[in-house]
């Protein structure tokens, strides 16, 4: 694999929050310096990188501070949520990565964009929300919300309930001139944060932020589309993707083409909580005719450019 090229880096939740009891501040900042000190290997390799990034923690813990604020103060829109949390966790990665440089005597910039992404007002997603979102409730506080502020309510296994919203497909990526002429200037860009903010359009271009969550690998895998990256990096938990995954049958790949990434998916060998969406975030990068995609975890990002480990998908 050429170590040089544009590539789309999909960091995963773990980036940022490692588990339950490390949900802090101090501990995100701590998170997000491991993350980056792996990216920057990358691009002390030659690569030139795009970072997108998940949120949905850190909107979660935004929603819920708004809930517990209501009696003081106006409520917080999703849309507006998402562009807090891609601020933050913009600067977090951004003076991750500028310590980096500064360490390894690299003459980088990175910078963030508030990223948008339109989304279809006619998907049916909007009919049928499934993705929750902020904290767990009564089911009398979940019955007043949606009589009061019209939010659509479901009983989430057993441990509460929860509002729901839609999971729109993106479309477009509204910033993506400016993420590119960034990239071509040399910058290390963070983008398309959480899938970016969802935003519909109308018949004259305006734009509106809808209530809404946009798949963030699939989000990526559109940005790497547009913009033609040469490589397509999803960093999650795990070192390779597997076939049945935690059975007794469980089979490493190290490779695997378009066609098998589809049968295999079709074969119901990856969960829609986990392996699932990335899969068919490559699978749809890989159709729009990108040249690879590799799967690993952040501590061995290196050795998977290298060929040694992790999972390269090809067309």
């Amino acid at each position: 694999m050429g170590n040089t090229g544009v590539a789309v880096v999909a960091v995963g939740g773990n980036s940022l929050i490692k588990d339950e009891q490390s949900k802090t501040i101090p501990d995100q900042i701590t998170a997000a310096r491991e993350s980056m000190h792996h990216i920057a290997d990358m691009i002390q390799q030659g690569w030139d990188v795009i970072v997108t990034h998940g949120n949905g923690p850190q909107v979660g813990f935004i929603l819920r501070r708004s809930e517990l604020a209501r009696h003081e103060l106006h409520e917080v829109p999703l849309d507006f949520c998402g562009a807090d949390t891609q601020g933050a966790i913009g600067y977090m990665f951004q003076q991750a990565l500028h310590d980096e440089f500064l360490r390894r005597g690299v003459h980088k910039t990175a910078v963030s964009i508030v990223t948008q992404t339109v989304v279809d007002r006619d998907d049916p997603a909007f009919q049928h929300p499934t993705k929750p979102i902020g904290s767990f409730m009564n089911e009398e506080a979940a019955i007043e919300r949606a009589q009061e502020d019209g939010w659509a309510v479901v009983e989430d296994a057993g441990r509460g309930w929860r509002r729901v919203v839609p999971s729109p497909l993106p479309i477009r990526i509204v910033e993506v001139d400016a993420i590119r002429s960034l990239i071509q200037a040399g910058f290390v860009v963070v983008a398309v944060g959480g899938g970016g903010i969802p935003v519909i359009e109308d018949a004259r271009g305006y734009l509106t932020g809808v209530e809404a969550v946009i798949d963030k690998d699939l989000a990526s895998a559109l940005l790497a589309s547009m913009i033609q990256a040469d490589l397509f990096l999803i960093s999650t938990a795990v070192e390779k993707v597997a076939l049945n995954f935690n059975k007794p049958t469980q089979q490493w790949l190290d490779r695997m083409t378009l066609d098998e990434a589809r049968r295999y998916q079709t074969e119901g060998h990856f969960s829609k909580g986990s392996m699932g969406p990335k899969i068919s975030a490559v699978i749809t990068y890989l159709e729009r005719g990108g040249e690879r995609a590799l799967i690993t975890n952040p501590e061995n990002i290196g050795r998977a450019l290298g060929g040694e480990t992790g999972t390269l998908i090809v067309p």
